[in-house]
């Protein structure tokens, strides 16, 4: 039966290239958004052929938990609508199920979205020669990178920092842990942090954080929230930017990269770990391998 229904999705994908002649970019995008589908179909063993309205809500309530933008929430519905206009053409549906899928507004209460231009201007704007600038960098780098949480980042420990095995262990809500990889810009920017994080006085009850301020203190989150200000200023930027908002960058540059869903609710941290131990075994090979291959900071590295 899987066989049958992956053929549906092949079968789909023909159509658009012979009969609507749409680029090779436009295919792609239709593909990734028709397999984001599935694997939420095929998780909770509901055929795509026998698929609801009332499944697709939730399919839709999905993307919207994990915050992607309305932007790319609005191309997964189209997506998905052409799909199923195609299986009731070829007459193997009766009826629709997307009919009365609505496509997001983009007046929804969602976060602001940098683009990846932004992200990339942002990131480049430090001073490397400046010891804060070193700091701010690697801050950029793993917010955007890992997708965390402004109280999971500040927080931060350096022994939750493995990078030979190119992941950190982060502590998000209920104490929950999780781990998320690493990329390589971001290692590389925490590698130069630390050179200048050593020779800081460092406050009693501070030695294992990660990011600290002048004075060798934990930064707050209000640091946070002021330093992205300033340099959005500076890069001139006019977005309501926020710490969260890099968060939601990273779960719709992944989702728009062709990253798997499960993939990106597993780093934001949206489901519960039983045990780390348990986690590593079981992910952390196919975690790496949806952000080294989906997430922009290493598609060109």
């Amino acid at each position: 039966m899987i066989l049958v229904e992956k053929g549906l999705i092949k079968n789909f994908l023909s159509f658009l290239a012979l009969e609507k002649g749409l680029s090779e970019n436009t295919i792609e995008a239709y593909r990734n958004d028709v397999k984001k589908l599935y694997d939420y179909l095929e998780e909770r063993k509901i055929l795509i052929t026998s698929v609801r309205y009332e499944d697709l809500l939730l399919f839709m309530e999905q993307l919207h938990v994990l915050g992607i933008s309305a932007r790319s929430q609005a191309r997964v519905v189209s997506g998905i609508k052409s799909f199923f206009q195609y299986l009731q053409m070829e007459r193997i549906i009766t009826a629709d199920p997307s009919e009365l899928l609505e496509t997001p507004k983009t007046g929804m209460h969602l976060p602001q979205v940098l683009t990846v231009q932004e992200v990339e201007t942002l990131i480049g704007s430090f001073n490397e020669g400046k010891a804060e600038d070193q700091r701010n960098r690697a801050i950029f780098e793993v917010l955007y990178g890992c997708g965390l949480r402004v109280s999971e980042l500040v927080n931060l420990k350096i022994s939750q920092v493995y990078m030979d095995e190119e992941f950190i262990l982060v502590e998000g809500k209920g104490n929950k842990q999780r781990l998320v990889p690493l990329s390589v810009p971001a290692r590389k920017a925490i590698s130069l942090y630390l050179y200048d994080r050593n020779r800081l006085d460092i406050k009693k009850g501070n030695e294992d954080i990660l990011f600290l301020n002048r004075r060798g203190a934990k930064l707050t989150r209000e640091m946070i929230f002021t330093i992205i200000k300033r340099q959005c200023q500076v890069c001139g930027i006019h977005k309501r930017v926020s710490p969260h908002t890099f968060r939601h960058s990273f779960a719709t540059h992944l989702l728009e990269g062709g990253a798997n869903l499960r993939a990106i609710q597993e780093m934001l941290g949206h489901e519960s770990i039983k045990t780390t131990e348990i986690y590593v075994h079981l992910d952390k090979d196919y975690l790496r391998s949806e952000i080294l291959t989906h997430h922009p900071r290493n598609a060109r590295k």
